[in-house]
C-alpha cells in the first residue's frame, strides 16, 4: 500500500509506484462505476468517474505530451512517460545531517551522508538560554555548509547527467542550501515535490531514490 496524506480542500493524496499507475487507475475506475473521460494536460492528467469522483496526478519530469480530452480511461502517455528511465540526483536535508546521491531507475549509483550533532531548544532561561542559542545556531551553520559543501561536490559536477533533482527532508533546511549562490543551477533541476523524510542516513537515501520514480495521484470523492 503506498503513502497518502490529506489534501487542502478535502480528499486524498496516495503515493504510487510507476509500475502500478495503470492498475491503480483501473481500479480507481472499477471502484466508481467506471470513467467518463480523461483530461490530459502538461503538468497533470485528471481522470474523472462516473459517480463525479476524480483522480487527478501532477506530472513529474514533465511536460507530458499527447494532451487533450478524451473518452473513457486514456492513459497510456502517461504511463509511458512515468516509465521511462532517468538519472535523478537527491538532496535530502535535515538539522542532524543529510545525504546526497544519484539514483538511475531507482537504484543508487554515488553517494555521500553525513550526520552533525545540532542540539534542541533549551528550557532555561536568562544568559545560559542565550548562550545555548547561540550554540545551536553556530551547529546549524555548520551542518547546512556541510550540506551545501557535499551537494556541491557530488551533485553540481554531474548536473548535465540528471534529468532532474528531488529534494526531500525539513523545508526551512532546504530553503536555507537554496539561496546558496553555488548551488542555484541544482535548485533550477528541482522538482515541485520534496519528499517527506526521517534523518537521512544511506537507507534512507535508498528509499528516496525508490520514491522519487513514484507518483501522487490525489483523490477526490464525489
Amino acid at each position: 500500500m503506498g503513502r497518502a496524506r490529506a489534501v487542502a480542500g478535502g480528499g486524498r493524496a496516495v503515493e504510487v509506484e510507476p509500475e502500478r499507475v495503470a492498475g491503480w487507475f483501473e481500479r480507481f475506475a472499477g471502484r466508481h462505476g467506471g470513467v467518463v473521460g480523461t483530461v490530459r494536460e502538461p503538468a497533470a492528467v485528471r481522470v474523472d468517474a462516473v459517480d463525479g469522483s476524480t483522480a487527478t496526478c501532477a506530472v513529474p519530469f514533465g511536460p507530458l505530451g499527447s494532451t487533450g480530452s478524451f473518452a473513457g480511461l486514456a492513459i497510456d502517455p502517461l504511463v509511458a512517460h512515468l516509465l521511462t528511465p532517468r538519472r535523478i540526483g537527491l538532496l535530502l536535508v535535515r538539522l542532524g545531517g543529510h545525504a546526497v546521491g544519484v539514483s538511475r531507475d531507482g537504484v543508487v549509483e554515488v553517494s555521500r551522508t553525513d550526520r552533525r550533532p545540532v542540539h534542541g531548544r533549551s528550557a532555561a532561561g536568562g544568559w545560559s538560554q542565550q548562550r545555548f542559542a547561540r550554540r545551536r545556531d553556530g551547529q546549524v551553520r555548520v551542518a547546512l555548509r556541510a550540506a551545501a559543501d557535499d551537494a556541491v561536490a557530488v551533485l553540481v559536477p554531474r548536473l548535465s547527467e540528471l534529468d532532474a533533482v528531488v529534494l526531500g527532508g525539513d523545508q526551512r533546511a532546504l530553503d536555507v542550501l537554496r539561496a546558496d549562490s553555488r548551488l542555484a543551477k541544482l535548485f533550477a533541476l528541482a522538482q515541485p515535490r520534496a519528499l517527506d523524510v526521517p534523518e537521512p542516513r544511506r537507507t534512507v537515501l535508498e528509499d528516496a531514490a525508490r520514491r522519487s520514480r513514484d507518483v501522487e495521484i490525489v483523490v477526490r470523492e464525489a
